[in-house]
């Protein structure tokens, strides 16, 4: 009877939770870096489905100007999203009733770490929930190939053999700044005696082989792991930290033409939206993740399973 009582109890607990995240004023800080921020895309779409579970959500991001930031593209609007700020989409946010802030820094610099929290702090509050979305990628695209067997990648851009620039280029964000982010992230969570965070990193679903854009691939993997080491180290203060692994996610990147074949290779029959994403993004944050840590997720639409 005490165990049915007990149970009961907790089925209680349970039930009052199905419909709220528990988000409600919690502080999210989402980044963006390079070619990849929280002013489009994958990183706006999360920083809305946050705000609009009531979170107050940072976003970060650094602008880059139009040219060259898609070699081999034609996609204008693509180009000139990424080099907007993050001030419209926060704009967005606050109309709606929530609470948004932005901040500009380039993550390359170790400085500028530490001081993004201080930012967001003085803004919203201590950061409660962390999601490193922030990536290179882009052109150049380095190979362990020779160029003279392979010199264009499978969307005709060029090629480049991998070099000690384009392997710092990826790793410095990609993998460095994500890991001193969470370490930032842990020492304020600690120092202030929290019991309660958050950590999503947001990977890809290449990462374990990235053929034609190998620094890209390897230093998201390098983050994977990361990850998994935080999730051992800080379960016992309350932290869970979890992977989003995305397959093929429509930002404006691919032209019409690939987004067919693509889809062709997606159980789910199309292209993933920025939105399918931050669902899972969500998810992880919530309440109803709380027994998750250290996981992976592929979100693809089955373009990658185990």
């Amino acid at each position: 009877m005490m165990l049915m009582s007990r149970h009961k109890d907790k089925l209680a607990e349970w039930s009052a939770h199905v419909l709220d995240t528990g988000l409600a004023e919690k502080v999210a800080l989402v980044t963006g870096a390079k070619v990849t921020g929280a002013n489009h895309g994958i990183g706006a779409a999360i920083a809305r489905a946050l705000a609009s579970q009531g979170a107050l959500v940072f976003l970060h991001y650094l602008r880059l100007p139009e040219d060259g930031l898609a070699e081999g593209h034609d996609q204008s609007l693509y180009m000139r999203n990424r080099a907007l700020s993050a001030d419209p989409i926060a704009e967005d946010i606050r109309a709606q009733g929530e609470r948004a802030a932005t901040g500009e820094s380039d993550l390359v610099n170790p400085n500028n770490i530490p001081a993004l929290f201080e930012q967001v702090e003085a803004a919203l509050g201590p950061v409660q929930v962390l999601v490193n979305n922030a990536a290179v990628g882009g052109a150049p695209k380095d190979t362990i190939t020779p160029l003279e067997v392979d010199s264009k990648d499978w969307m005709g851009r060029d090629l480049h053999p991998i070099t000690a620039e384009s392997h710092d280029r990826h790793f410095a964000v990609n993998s460095r700044a994500a890991a001193l982010m969470m370490t930032e992230f842990a020492h304020r969570h600690v120092a202030r005696g929290a019991n309660w965070g958050r950590i999503v990193n947001i990977s890809t679903d290449g990462a374990a082989r990235f053929p034609q854009e190998v620094s890209y691939g390897a230093s998201k993997y390098a983050l994977e792991s990361y990850s998994r080491s935080a999730a051992m180290e800080l379960g016992r203060f309350g932290v869970t930290v979890n992977i989003v692994s995305p397959g093929p996610i429509q930002t404006g990147w691919l032209r019409p033409e690939d987004e067919a074949d693509i889809a062709r290779s997606v159980p789910l029959g199309r292209i993933g939206l920025p939105e399918d994403v931050a669902d899972v993004v969500v998810f992880l944050a919530s309440h109803q993740a709380r027994w998750l840590t250290g996981q992976l997720l592929f979100v693809g639409g089955g373009h990658r399973m185990l």
